[in-house]
């Protein structure tokens, strides 16, 4: 969706710190997506920002917030993970915010597919005078904000399926000291489960989970 250009490695980097960040706020921003943003004047980063939970200030608004010197914005390039949107939700909208801090160049990288937003931002900013380059880590843009595609464009949550196994097949013992936990998974597996469930919407479980293991299945909200 875009071609080479000035800078261009630098673009992927600050996408990539983009990213770093945006995880950050990973199972609390819902159902908004965790969008990462970064902007930056000669290839110095001046200001940060992570979407807050719902509600609260986008990313861009974070990061247009966090430089200390409001001229430098109008030198800066603006890095976000998703398009930036267009329309008045919670908050107002992120491309006028933009528009109106003097910002000459966005890079993006991926579209914003819902319906409210697609394309509009983008099309917003350019027609503001912006120079808008989207597209940058596109594939690992979409990877991270897999659970806000899946909704919008599946209509249905995002899914992990996770089990215990041994090599045989066996996930308890049939003569089991039900005082005991019985693990097959060592503690690196059980704190990487734990982490998805802070991440995730909801928690599913069969009934001889609930009866034998009774398991705590309360998740941040």
């Amino acid at each position: 969706m875009w071609h080479q250009g000035t800078h261009f490695l630098n673009h992927e980097q600050y996408i990539k710190r983009s990213l770093q960040i945006a995880k950050k706020g990973i199972g609390r921003t819902r159902p908004n997506p965790s969008v990462g943003s970064v902007l930056v004047v000669n290839n110095k980063v001046i200001g940060e920002g992570y979407t807050s939970p719902y509600g609260g200030n986008h990313a861009e608004v974070n990061a247009i917030q966090s430089v200390s010197d409001n001229q430098l914005l109008k030198k800066a390039t603006l890095y976000v993970t998703l398009e930036p949107c267009s329309h008045h939700g919670k908050t107002p909208p992120c491309s006028d915010l933009i528009i109106r801090s003097g910002i000459p160049r966005i890079v993006i990288g991926c579209i914003d597919s819902n319906t409210l937003v697609a394309g509009k931002g983008v099309e917003k900013l350019r027609s503001a005078g912006c120079e808008v380059i989207v597209g940058v880590l596109e594939n690992e843009c979409k990877e991270h904000h897999r659970r806000f595609f899946t909704y919008h464009n599946k209509k249905r949550p995002y899914i992990i399926l996770k089990w215990a196994q041994t090599p045989d097949g066996l996930i308890a013992p049939i003569n089991r000291d039900e005082r005991k936990p019985v693990w097959i998974t060592q503690e690196t597996s059980r704190q990487l489960v734990h982490q998805w469930r802070s991440e995730e919407h909801a928690i599913l479980v069969g009934a001889n989970t609930v009866v034998k293991d009774n398991p705590k299945l309360n998740v941040r909200s």
